[in-house]
């Protein structure tokens, strides 16, 4: 994770350090050498312990642990300065162009900074506890009659593995939200662990009591391939065959590009799940095709694919699902005045999106590989169908 970032993070920590000692403590009278070295050892500290993260052979370390305090020191640490350093060079700048000399870049970099720990400390703690239920509601002239007023609870994005000692009453309390809003189906869009099964184990009585009439269907993520672990092929494939097994195991009826018919008596109407359809350096494994062989035509189609992007790629141009339930995105965990990171790569990162009278819902999740929300609460979305006719 680090390594494929750690060249822009280096910078980040080193060149807010740079301009600070050149533009204001070199400036003092007295600097001596041992102040100077105080005044790096922080920004020392960080550079190798990016570079020691960076090292590891896995995506992230074994230990999460030391993941999650680089972030918070990152955040704490090195944000603000660069906030602060950026503000300040911008006003010196403009100081210089307009023959000024009340650089007010360096009072709003000290405002920025200040709330930029303020965001960091609730970010990592209330933040990321707090648990939201969003309400949608879908149209479609498909739908037929009897499934009209039906509720599906979807989740997605667990990343129990991130949930270790300071978290781990956050899954019970998500499946109890779920379980009190008496769905008729229960959907789970993918990423269930970081980077390996035996991540699961502990939170396995808990996933197992989630409950809905017509059960609880399920699709892999990213993460829930082999891919973020350096091992041999022998042990990427049963690493696989675990988490499929474990998740069996709970009750989730886990679709790998296959579909299950769920009836109301005469009418009826299709989940399909499609494996992760990633694009870029995402696993690739989709086949919309085998995913919806036999369908009858005129289907309603409840298709669940973790990847957002799958969305205009693949599922609007070779299929007619009406609906796509999708996660990955997280919101980017991050979201100020509407605008949130995942913007940049995702068109459709997070809501309800209509193209037409199609739609596909994009949940920001219920935790993240990094424990921290601000502004991008962890949710359950409950959506209910609507028929038209």
């Amino acid at each position: 994770m680090i390594a494929r970032i750690f060249i822009y993070l280096l910078l980040f920590i080193t060149l807010p350090d740079y301009y600070l000692d050149r533009r204001f403590l070199r400036k003092r009278t007295r600097y001596l050498w041992w102040q100077r070295v105080l005044w790096w050892l922080p920004g020392a500290f960080m550079f190798f312990y990016t570079i020691a993260l960076a090292a590891s052979r896995n995506f992230a370390p074994d230990n999460l642990l030391l993941l999650h305090v680089y972030f918070s020191l990152f955040g704490i640490m090195v944000v603000p300065k660069f906030l602060f350093s950026l503000c300040s060079f911008l006003g010196w700048a403009h100081c210089r162009y307009h023959h000024t000399h009340n650089n007010w870049g360096n009072l709003v970099g000290l405002l920025l900074g200040f709330g930029a720990v303020i965001a960091v400390a609730y970010g990592g703690t209330w933040g990321f506890r707090k648990v939201e239920v969003r309400h949608e509601e879908y149209r479609s002239a498909d739908l037929p009659k009897a499934f009209d007023g039906y509720r599906i609870v979807q989740f997605s994005d667990a990343h129990v593995g991130t949930y270790g000692s300071s978290y781990v009453d956050m899954p019970e309390k998500v499946v109890d939200l779920i379980n009190k809003q008496k769905a008729d189906m229960v959907v789970f869009t993918g990423d269930l662990q970081n980077m390996e099964p035996k991540e699961l184990y502990p939170f396995m009585p808990v996933f197992e009591r989630i409950k809905a009439k017509d059960g609880v269907f399920s699709v892999l993520g990213n993460h829930d391939y082999a891919e973020y672990v350096k091992a041999d092929s022998a042990v990427k494939v049963a690493n696989e065959r675990e988490l499929v097994s474990l998740e069996r195991q709970l009750g989730w009826d886990l679709l790998l590009n296959e579909h299950r018919v769920v009836r109301r008596g005469a009418d009826s109407i299709v989940v399909a799940g499609m494996e992760n359809d990633g694009d870029r350096h995402f696993p690739k494994r989709g086949d919309i095709g085998k995913t919806l062989a036999g369908v009858r035509p005129g289907a309603f189609i409840l298709m669940l694919q973790h990847d957002p992007s799958s969305w205009r790629r693949t599922i609007l141009p070779k299929s007619s699902a009406q609906l796509t339930l999708s996660g990955h995105t997280h919101a980017g965990q991050l979201k100020i005045f509407g605008w949130s990171p995942a913007s940049m790569n995702y068109k459709e990162w997070g809501g309800m999106y209509h193209v037409g009278e199609r739609a596909i819902n994009v949940s920001a999740g219920m935790g993240g590989f990094i424990p921290f929300r601000l502004g991008a609460s962890n949710e359950i979305v409950v959506i209910t169908l609507k028929s038209e006719k």
